[in-house]
C-alpha cells in the first residue's frame, strides 16, 4: 500500500509552523519589552512615594501622598485652572521658539555656507551660547521691564543657540564627495542647495530643532518661575508661597509630561520627515 504524502509531511509541517509561532511570540515580547522596561523605575518610585506618604516617614506637609496630588490635578483640571496656565505657557513656547527657529536657521545656514561670515561671527557666537538664560535676565529687565517681551525673547534665545549650532555643523559637515557630483553634474549653486546640500544636512538640523525646543520649554519655566503671575511656573511658585506642596507636585508632573511629550512628537514626525533616509526608501 502506498505512503500518504499528506501524512508523512504533517509532522514536519506542524514543526515549521511552531517554529514561526515561536518565532512571532519572541518579536512581539521584543517589541513589548522596552516600553514595559520604561515603566519599570516610574512604578518603583510610585511605590517608594506612596509607601513613604503612608508610614510617614516624611511629613505630609512636606512631602504629600500620591492620592493628595492626583486630586489636586482633578481638582485643577476641573477648575480650568490647569488648561488656561497650560495654554498661557503654551503659546508663549510658540512665540518665542517660533523666533528662535528662524533665527537659528538662518545663522546656522550663514555660518555653514560662508567661510567669511564663520570666521567674523561663530567666536563671538559661541561666547553669546556659553551664557545661560538666567544670565541674561538681570539685563533684560532693564532693558524691556518683566512683561511678556522678556519671556520671549529668553525662550527664543534658548531655542536659537542649539538650532544655529545643529545647523551650522550639518551643513559644513557635508561630505566633499557630494559637492564633487554636483559639480561633475553642473548644478547651479541653488540647485546644488536644494538637491545635495539641505538634503544631507537635515538629520542634525531636526537635531539642533528637536534640542531647540527642549530647550525653549525648560527656559519658559525659569522665566515663569522669576518673573511671571501666570503659567505653569507661576503655578509652582503660588504653591510655594501658600506651602501647598500637593500644587507644586502637581505642577511639576504637568511640566514634565508636557515636555516628554513635545519631545516624542518631533521625534515622531521626524521618522515621517526623515524615512527617506532609511534603507528602502
Amino acid at each position: 500500500m502506498a505512503a500518504n504524502p499528506a501524512v508523512s509531511t504533517a509532522p514536519g509541517a506542524l514543526d515549521v509552523t511552531h517554529s514561526a509561532s515561536k518565532a512571532a511570540l519572541r518579536r512581539l515580547l521584543g517589541l513589548l519589552a522596552d516600553p514595559l522596561l520604561a515603566w519599570i523605575v516610574p512604578a518603583v518610585l510610585l511605590a517608594v512615594w506612596f509607601v513613604a506618604a503612608r508610614l510617614e516617614w516624611i511629613p505630609q506637609q512636606v512631602l504629600p501622598a500620591p492620592e493628595a496630588v492626583a486630586g489636586m490635578l482633578a481638582e485643577l483640571y476641573r477648575s480650568g485652572e490647569l488648561w488656561a496656565n497650560l495654554q498661557i505657557s503654551a503659546m508663549r513656547v510658540a512665540a518665542g521658539f517660533a523666533l528662535g527657529l528662524a533665527g537659528g536657521l538662518a545663522l546656522g545656514a550663514a555660518m555653514g555656507l560662508s567661510p567669511r561670515v564663520r570666521d567674523y561671527v561663530y567666536p563671538t557666537f559661541k561666547a553669546f551660547s556659553q551664557v545661560p538664560v538666567l544670565g541674561w535676565l538681570p539685563l533684560l529687565m532693564l532693558l524691556v521691564g518683566i512683561d511678556e517681551a522678556l519671556k520671549i525673547i529668553l525662550i527664543a534665545k534658548a531655542a536659537l543657540v542649539p538650532i544655529a549650532l545643529n545647523t551650522y555643523k550639518g551643513i559644513h559637515n557635508v561630505p566633499a564627495r557630494y559637492l564633487e557630483v554636483a559639480r561633475v553634474m553642473k548644478l547651479t549653486a541653488w540647485q546644488t542647495l536644494a538637491r545635495v546640500v539641505f538634503p544631507a544636512a537635515a538629520a542634525p538640523v531636526w537635531n539642533g530643532i528637536r534640542y531647540g525646543l527642549t530647550h525653549a520649554w525648560l527656559a519658559l519655566v525659569v522665566v515663569e518661575l522669576l518673573a511671571s503671575s501666570e503659567g505653569l511656573g507661576y503655578l509652582i511658585v503660588y504653591g510655594r508661597q501658600l506651602f501647598q506642596l500637593d500644587l507644586v507636585i502637581a505642577a511639576v508632573i504637568v511640566v514634565g509630561a508636557v515636555g516628554f511629550l513635545l519631545d516624542k512628537g518631533l521625534a515622531l514626525a521626524e521618522r515621517a520627515v526623515l524615512r527617506w533616509r532609511k534603507p528602502g526608501f
